[in-house]
């Protein structure tokens, strides 16, 4: 029988240097889009897919995370107090049940391989996703939702979400050597970190969205550093072809890569756009800005 994708793994003991000085003192995943922080909309499409238990692997002051996906029972009061029922829910609805949450520290920043080796015991023996918060997607059907889907269809395996990319881009991802393709599908034969572009496989690039098998786990725990000197979770994947299903999906939405300045402005553009409390004024405002230019 297969098993249900119930436990999502959320690295975010980075330390945000692209966007210091706003990071100094507070975390990359807690920059908001619109009104939301980064991490808040990786939890909540983790739960609109299925996910049942979400473990975060923090680091060295990343406590505000952890207040955040924690009741505040002052702020409530007020609130009430208030009668602002609507904005209590919200907040109220922004906070995982308990006993849902765990925390566990990446000692040292060893790439996000480490990092997802780091949430081993808290996974156990069942397939988890990876969520990763700076890459931000808007779609109709959330990504994980639609890759939980898709593992379904072919009786589980890893699974990873893929988009294509500029070709002079590929040194910027993990690139896939690809096999047959069936619709959104495609056959994972090959995973190559970083290649320079006169070398990439294809112009398929790994993104920020991940289900995988707990046999990855003994993989990383022996896993020599790669690329940066960091221990890459696309090496350790890469020993996994051909066991296992291993597919690329091709999923529907726009992603927004929120760990570069332009594409976390980007996103807070598109995102305000799509809302309808919202969007009519934001368009007025970029096409202002537009005519200006």
């Amino acid at each position: 029988m297969l098993k249900k994708v119930r436990k999502a793994v959320f690295p975010v003991g980075g330390l945000g240097t692209r966007f210091l000085p706003a990071t100094k003192a507070m975390p990359k995943e807690m920059l908001p889009v619109v009104d939301k922080p980064l991490i808040q909309y990786a939890v909540e499409e983790a739960r609109d897919a299925g996910i049942e238990e979400f473990i975060f692997v923090t680091g060295r002051g990343k406590t505000i995370i952890e207040d955040h996906f924690d009741r505040s029972y002052e702020l409530e009061s007020v609130l009430s107090e208030r009668s602002k029922e609507e904005l209590l829910k919200e907040l109220m609805d922004s906070v995982p049940n308990a006993g849902t949450v765990a925390y566990i520290r990446q000692q040292e920043p060893l790439g996000l391989g480490h990092a997802v080796w780091c949430a081993k015991r808290l996974v156990g023996n069942e397939p988890f996703a990876v969520i990763l918060a700076d890459d931000l997607i808007l779609a109709k059907t959330p990504c994980l939702a639609q890759m939980t889907a898709a593992r379904e269809g072919v009786g589980g395996g890893n699974m990873l979400a893929v988009m294509k990319v500029p070709h002079e881009h590929t040194s910027r991802y993990g690139i896939l050597s690809p096999g047959k393709e069936e619709g959104a599908l495609v056959e994972v034969e090959g995973l190559v970190e970083k290649p320079n572009p006169a070398f990439a496989p294809s112009d398929l690039a790994v993104i920020g969205r991940y289900i995988l098998e707990p046999n990855i786990f003994p993989v990383l725990e022996n896993q020599d550093r790669g690329a940066g000197n960091e221990i890459q979770l696309t090496d350790a994947l890469s020993s996994l072809i051909g066991g296992d299903p291993f597919n690329g999906m091709k999923f529907e939405g726009t992603r927004f890569d929120c760990g570069d300045k332009i594409g976390f402005l980007e996103a807070n553009i598109a995102f305000a756009l799509s809302r309808e409390d919202l969007g009519s004024d934001m368009k007025d405002i970029v096409t202002k800005f537009a005519s200006n230019l």
